[in-house]
């Protein structure tokens, strides 16, 4: 579908129509309207002042990525300018001001970045995080503005060029960088818009996703571009603290397609009032896209229910798999389907590792159908051996494509385990396949999925571990199923204290550190010294500790009074 050499040529050609980008505050209002005419034009503008700091070919520029029409202005200006932007998390709330200027400065030093920008509600923070960095310009668009300006533009950004830097959904402490080139990004576009969405000429993208994420930046800001058409945009704080706007805008716009994770379709089923609904006319929604986590199918049945009225089908539903290691996406269910789940044997699996169907009792486990894998994608299922499983067995997720990475900048060490030699990458990934068809199971790495975000498990374990009272590896995090089929955190943490006063003290410090650090809510349990199991080889079990922990404590007083006792999950409305 799109024929362009470069994101820089689907902006071109996106100008020469009526469409563009619109955004909308935290009372639904609209308060910029940028056409891509008027993007074109000021982004070669803002290039000709980025290419005049006489920077190499390729040089990072980091963007703090708020849902503000700067952040476009600047990405743009990167692609005309030869330049690579590097879209940086605009997430304060997930840890308060210390921990995010301490995570931005990290990011600047990992991507290298040349350049720095941010919006005015993060430039405070920007600067704070550039202190002493050898950045040649870092702030709002007019500190780039200012600039002087070269003469002309450089030679247009060939094929094998980067396209931008995106970093996985990692921790603080693990941020990886995929280098996506503009060939890769426009294959798997077309193949996105062509197959995986079927785009039609009357569609409009609404979202609230965060434009550092791999679907907010590659399915929401560029697929726009490249497709010509009009999408509408809310902040994703807006989203969390009213989420009935995102309904309200898709009602009023009569927008027909918009895309995401589980928790956005649970929160908006939790937080909705009779009398909101009544207000809301969702029958123009064909696509309503989930992806980015696992995905349960319990919050989407309950916002298929909840919205039915609004003339909401739950046939709108579309599931889809995907990474940034690969651009965006691997696979699209069928459209007008809406979501299919396949019931197995949850202990089969367990102890055999395979997907079988459950016929008559035991205990059940539902996995729901991610689609055929896009065209110019070949997967395998492979076990321990690297060999291909066969059907509804599962394994880990390997694939090769077009749209792959070509590794993580500056991290050969990550880059190999990753990627072979042979371009097939280990998505790191747990599934089966029936037919053609793909479902996933699991991280392979243990990683704690919580609301959306990816927490890894040793970044619990280090807090932990540096309390007075923990030694190394004496802590095992993990999750445990919740309520409404969200994730519970847990750490378990061998503990060397006696005193049951001081025991108190460590929980509390754990959990406030845990929330100020990743702004989640976690159960802390203590045990005994030698509690926590381990492998053969001497390494921590996290899967073992978690089934010890479900079997210390599910008789005791259930899954649902453990979360309870971790607090609430999700803030009310206002």
């Amino acid at each position: 579908m799109t024929g362009y050499g470069s994101l820089a040529e689907a902006l071109d050609y996106a100008a020469g129509g009526s469409t563009g980008y619109n955004f909308y505050n935290g009372r639904g209002e609209l308060y910029s309207v940028l056409p891509y005419s008027a993007l074109r034009a000021e982004a070669r503008a803002l290039a000709l002042r980025l290419h005049g700091l006489g920077l190499p070919r390729g040089s990072r520029v980091a963007l703090v990525a708020d849902t503000h029409p700067d952040f476009h202005r600047v990405f743009f200006a990167c692609q005309y300018a030869g330049l690579v932007p590097v879209p940086l998390p605009a997430a304060v709330h997930l840890g308060g001001r210390e921990a995010f200027v301490a995570h931005l400065r990290a990011m600047l030093i990992d991507c290298r970045a040349v350049a720095a920008f941010a919006p005015d509600s993060f430039v405070g923070f920007l600067e704070e995080a550039a202190a002493d960095l050898a950045l040649r310009v870092a702030g709002t668009l007019e500190a780039f503005k200012a600039l002087p300006a070269a003469d002309a533009l450089p030679t247009p950004p060939r094929a094998d060029d980067l396209a931008y830097l995106q970093y996985t959904s990692g921790s603080t402490r693990f941020p990886r960088g995929t280098m996506i080139t503009q060939r890769a990004v426009l294959n798997n576009l077309a193949s996105i818009l062509c197959y995986g969405v079927q785009l039609r000429r009357d569609d409009r993208f609404l979202s609230w996703l965060p434009f550092y994420h791999d679907m907010g930046l590659v399915g929401l800001i560029l697929a726009p571009v490249v497709s010509q058409r009009s999408v509408d945009y809310l902040g994703s704080r807006d989203f969390a603290m009213r989420p009935r706007l995102w309904l309200s805008l898709m009602t009023r716009n009569r927008a027909t397609i918009s895309f995401g994770p589980p928790f956005g379709y649970g929160l908006c089923a939790r937080r909705l009032r009779d009398s909101d609904i009544e207000g809301f006319d969702l029958s123009s929604w064909r696509l309503a896209g989930v992806g980015a986590e696992m995905i349960r199918a319990g919050w989407l049945e309950q916002f298929a229910e909840r919205l039915a009225s609004a003339g909401f089908r739950r046939e709108a539903f579309i599931a889809c798999y995907g990474m940034a290691e690969v651009s965006l996406a691997v696979s699209f269910a069928p459209l007008s389907r809406g979501i299919e789940v396949d019931t197995v044997d949850a202990e089969h699996m367990a102890f055999h590792g395979k997907a079988r169907p459950l016929s008559g009792g035991g205990r059940a486990a539902r996995f729901v159908n991610c689609g055929r894998p896009l065209p110019d994608f070949r997967v395998e299922i492979r076990g321990a051996d690297g060999r291909p499983l066969p059907e509804r067995q599962c394994g880990v997720i390997h694939l090769q494509s077009p749209s792959v990475m070509e590794g993580y900048a500056d991290n050969p060490e990550a880059t190999r385990a990753a990627l072979g030699a042979d371009g097939w990458l280990n998505t790191g990934d747990i599934g089966y396949r029936v037919g053609e068809d793909l479902y996933l199971t699991g991280r392979a790495k243990d990683v704690l999925i919580i609301h959306g975000r990816n927490i890894w498990p040793q970044d619990l374990e280090y807090l932990a571990e540096q309390q007075p009272e923990v030694r190394a590896e004496d802590a095992a995090a993990f999750s445990i199923p919740a309520e409404n089929d969200g994730e519970l955190a847990v750490l378990v943490v061998q503990c060397r204290e006696q005193d049951p006063f001081r025991q108190v003290a460590l929980v509390n410090r754990l959990k406030q550190l845990i929330q100020s650090e990743f702004g989640i809510h976690c159960l802390i349990e203590l045990v005994p010294l030698r509690t926590l199991p381990r492998t053969s080889s001497g390494k921590l079990s996290r899967s073992a500790a978690r089934r010890d922990f479900l079997e210390r404590n599910a008789g005791e007083d259930g899954i649902v009074a453990l979360e309870a006792r971790a607090g609430s999950l999700i803030a009310t409305d206002d």
